[in-house]
């Protein structure tokens, strides 16, 4: 049966009571199209999908047809059985199938199946049209009408494709109204997984048990805007896919030569009638029952309905687990979520076809179970978490005591940690059988929950022995720092060697008593010898800090300058060699600065070496190891430069001061002027003594003088008398402006008084 385009020219192949495929109007049709002679040079594409996902509207754009189209106020099916039209202005033969799980045909899936294994065996490129939202979905995907199909067409084609007699063929995806949310590369994925599983899953006859999915087809993905919402981005992004179909240069090129089927463009009528003829006879073709398809139905229909009430009954409990919670009881509520799907799975699926009832109860336990796993796995992983931190808390207070055991108390904590988490991961199994054993298996992050605990045991115990360490350490540097003596290094590390041992001692004595291995051992005192060096120079950086050590040279330069060799305070004569005495107690304080400026101790015997392994280990506390040499530079020569110009200023400042001191001396009044003062001014000391007038002001001056003084009154008086002293300031100079602004005012208005009466100035 044939209908045609009197522009472009249909051919319907509509099958129907005899199921007659129309070969002599297909082949009078491509000599219409000019294809007759074309030989090898035409293509054929086909696209296949759901109904009214648009597949005609993609083809018009694609290759120019005019294929009919959906009226978009109406959802119903517009592509009745397979419509062919050459694409205009190219030798393209364009296969417009049609839709699947459309509402006419209801039940009626045969020739879905059929078309969609006839369209796959005769093109090159096969389009697969379905809108983002089917993505991951088995039946809106049509991943079950594939899965048939790919089945058939093995029994069918197989063996010619692995003989190299027929070529291989694109499956080209194009996802409609893709709005970004989602990459294309997420959703590609999510299909290739898709369409390796059901292939998998597929019946494959003997000899081809080990083709692959690759063997036969090429996937390929693209993705277009909504064509009403985002109608411009729409227009572009089909111009693109189309300049795949037809511009050989493109480097994705869809057209490619082992593609082709090789068959003349004379032939391709007397090609597909074959196909149609093995398509309708069902050779080699065992396509599933009704009752196997009645039971995929509603077995998939009953695993939906168990499957969300489970969903239901599992979402309360995803949020409480995502926050860090640890949920009591979550092993028997799953348990118990699990049993009531499948027990509904059972009650109604259980009545249809055994194998497909089999294959969709282990299918719904693998969708459970991927959804209980993450449940359990965050369980697990919170617990861990309860559990090291209630550990962590129950050897600190196992440690305030005064008299404790380290070995005990971490042996206790230790075991009640492990005890809760196994208490509670046993509990939040849910199923220990052989099916499920690898789901639920625990023991790994029990092992890693002990072997955190025993890092966080000995850490807590180099870090108590380190501040053990820092405490013995302190006094004996301090007090050889502060001698400034030659051997003062040797000091230092006299008792940093012995209080290091001590320390590493008491570190083998408490690791035994808790049973660390030999390789904890060696870790664990290379960190301790480390952070002790560390430690050692922490201290001296506080000693040497440029406050610090500018005031220990000041110190050390007036004890020699301004001491004498006995102790005694220095009180400069203007004959004392005060620039000999600076000069040498300023050289003997300046060679302070090379001996503390490096850690170098006079017996060779007394230097510190640290052993490569603490220089090259790390823990938690340390990111990289460090230059072991370079910790024994306390200044740089840079440094060390600055810190004597700071010195010499403050040595400088003590010279003038001397000096200074020496200038005063030298200068005194003599003591023979006083007895002239008195010579001279002896006539008018008995004037005033003798007088009584001035004797009496005298008196008088003097008592009110004692007076002031004895009464605390000399400050306030004084205050007073500046007070008066601005007032009488402040009213003497405004009485002066207001006398000399006067005839000044008096003048203007004459004058104003001469203008208003007319009278010449």
């Amino acid at each position: 049966m044939t209908k045609r385009n009197s522009r472009t020219g249909f051919v319907h192949l509509h099958w129907i009571q005899a199921n007659v495929f129309y070969r002599q109007e297909l082949t009078t049709q491509i000599e219409r199209w000019g294809l007759q002679d074309a030989g090898f040079n035409y293509n054929i594409v086909a696209v296949f999908g759901s109904q009214s996902t648009g597949k005609s509207t993609l083809l018009n754009r694609l290759f120019g047809t005019t294929f009919g189209v959906m009226d978009e106020t109406k959802r119903q099916q517009t592509t009745k059985g397979i419509w062919m039209c050459r694409g205009k202005d190219m030798n393209i033969m364009v296969m417009d199938v049609e839709g699947t799980d459309g509402r006419e045909r209801g039940e009626d899936q045969d020739f879905e199946r059929k078309s969609a294994l006839f369209s796959l065996a005769s093109s090159e490129v096969l389009i697969i049209n379905l809108w983002e939202h089917q993505v991951g979905l088995y039946q809106g995907a049509n991943m079950g009408l594939l899965k048939t199909v790919f089945e058939v067409n093995l029994g069918l084609f197989g063996k010619k494709a692995q003989d190299g007699t027929s070529g291989r063929t694109m499956l080209l995806f194009v996802i409609r109204d893709h709005i970004g949310t989602t990459p294309l590369a997420n959703l590609q994925a999510t299909l290739t997984a898709d369409l390796q599983r059901i292939w998998e899953s597929l019946s494959k006859p003997a000899e081809l048990q080990d083709r692959q999915l690759s063997d036969y087809f090429d996937l390929a993905f693209t993705a277009l805007p909504h064509k009403i919402l985002a109608a411009d981005r729409f227009e572009t992004e089909t111009r693109n896919l189309r300049g795949r179909f037809v511009d050989k240069t493109n480097p994705e090129y869809l057209f490619k030569p082992l593609y082709h089927k090789r068959i003349p463009a004379d032939g391709v009528a007397f090609y597909m009638e074959n196909i149609w003829e093995q398509v309708q006879t069902n050779k080699d073709l065992d396509l599933p029952t009704q009752q196997e398809l009645l039971a995929q139905f509603r077995c998939d229909e009953i695993s939906a309905g168990a499957l969300a009430e489970f969903n239901e009954q599992a979402k309360p409990q995803k949020r409480p687990i995502e926050a860090g919670k640890v949920v009591e009881g979550l092993g028997g509520m799953m348990r118990s979520w699990r049993v009531m799907a499948l027990e509904r799975y059972d009650r109604d699926a259980s009545r249809y076809h055994q194998g497909v009832y089999k294959r969709k109860r282990a299918d719904l336990i693998a969708s459970l179970d991927g959804t209980l796993s993450p449940l359990f796995l965050g369980q697990l992983k919170n617990l861990h978490k309860a559990c090291l931190g209630s550990f962590k808390k129950d050897i600190l207070d196992g440690l305030k005591g005064e008299e404790y055991n380290f070995a005990d108390v971490v042996s206790k904590a230790k075991a009640k940690c492990e005890t809760r988490f196994t208490e509670g991961a046993k509990e939040s199994v849910v199923d220990d059988s052989a099916e499920g054993a690898t789901e639920w298996n625990w023991e790994e992050e029990l092992e890693l929950l002990k072997e955190e605990c025993r890092k966080d045991e000995t850490k807590k115990m180099v870090n108590a022995i380190e501040r053990n360490f820092k405490k013995q350490i302190s006094e004996p540097v301090e007090l050889a720092l502060n001698k400034a003596t030659p051997n003062m290094w040797d000091m230092v590390l006299k008792a940093f060697q012995e209080t290091l041992d001590k320390a590493e001692a008491m570190y083998l004595n408490k690791a035994t008593s808790f049973n660390c291995t030999e390789e904890e051992n060696t870790l664990s005192i290379a960190a301790l010898r480390r952070r002790a060096w560390q430690a050692l120079r922490t201290k001296i950086d506080e000693q040497t800090s440029d406050s610090v050590f500018v005031g220990r040279l000041r110190a050390h330069f007036e004890e020699r300058f301004r001491y004498d060799e006995q102790g005694v305070p220095r009180v400069w004569k203007p004959e004392d060699d005060i620039d000999g005495a600076f000069k040498k107690a300023k050289e003997q304080t300046l060679e302070l600065i090379p001996l503390y400026s490096k850690i170098v101790p006079v017996d060779s015997s007394m230097a510190y070496t640290l052993p490569s392994d603490a220089a090259s280990s790390t823990d938690s506390t340390m990111e990289d190891a460090f230059d072991f040499e370079s910790s024994l530079v306390v200044f740089s020569e840079t440094k060390a430069l600055d810190l004597a110009a700071k010195f010499r200023k403050d040595a400088d400042l003590a010279y003038v001061e001397a000096k200074r001191s020496t200038v005063s001396s030298v200068a005194q009044i003599p003591f023979w002027m006083y007895g002239v003062l008195v010579v001279l001014g002896w006539n008018e000391f008995m004037m005033v003594l003798f007088n009584p007038i001035y004797f009496m002001f005298l008196l008088i001056a003097g008592a009110g003088a004692y007076l002031v003084i004895q009464l605390g009154l000399a400050g306030p008086l004084l205050s007073i008398t500046q007070t008066m002293a601005g007032e009488v300031q402040r009213q003497a100079s405004q009485r002066l402006r207001e006398h000399f602004s006067e005839p000044a005012l008096a003048q203007a208005q004459a004058h104003r008084s001469q203008r208003r009466n007319g009278s010449p100035m």
